[in-house]
């Protein structure tokens, strides 16, 4: 029997993608998550609440332990990615609606901010010519 045509577009997507998108996929992934506990949350469903937020949590988890420590930000982005997974617990402790929505505005800055540089990546490729991706270097 065929499987979902929908869940077979999602694996080849995942399959295919480059590392930038499936970073920009567990973005989206984890605002969606947010999206889903809030609404939960809404309806005191707090079993999926809790399933959603955990979703949450093991993407920031993800993406705090694959952190390229070679670049100054890292560092930065680590004490931003532990406090958004401490704050996670806290919403998830206490069913706070307010808290999550802080995390979900983080999380959808950052995926704006990656949709962005993603973009200039594409622009200012780094070349053997242009080694740093200079939006000064003629192309």
């Amino acid at each position: 029997m065929p499987a979902n045509p929908y869940e077979k577009y999602r694996a080849d997507a995942v399959n295919t993608a480059t590392k930038e998108e499936l970073t920009l996929m567990l973005f989206d992934g984890a605002v969606k998550f947010c999206n889903q506990a809030l609404t939960a949350m809404e309806t005191k469903d707090y079993e999926k609440t809790n399933d959603m937020i955990r979703r949450v949590q093991n993407i920031v988890r993800e993406f705090q332990i694959t952190l390229d420590r070679k670049y100054e930000i890292s560092g930065q982005l680590d004490q931003l990615y532990d406090y958004m997974h401490s704050r996670l617990i806290e919403a998830n402790v206490k069913k706070d609606s307010i808290i999550l929505t802080e995390i979900r505005d983080h999380l959808r800055s950052l995926r704006d901010t990656w949709k962005e540089a993603m973009k200039l990546a594409k622009q200012y490729p780094i070349t053997e010519a242009n080694p740093t991706g200079d939006t000064s270097v003629a192309a």
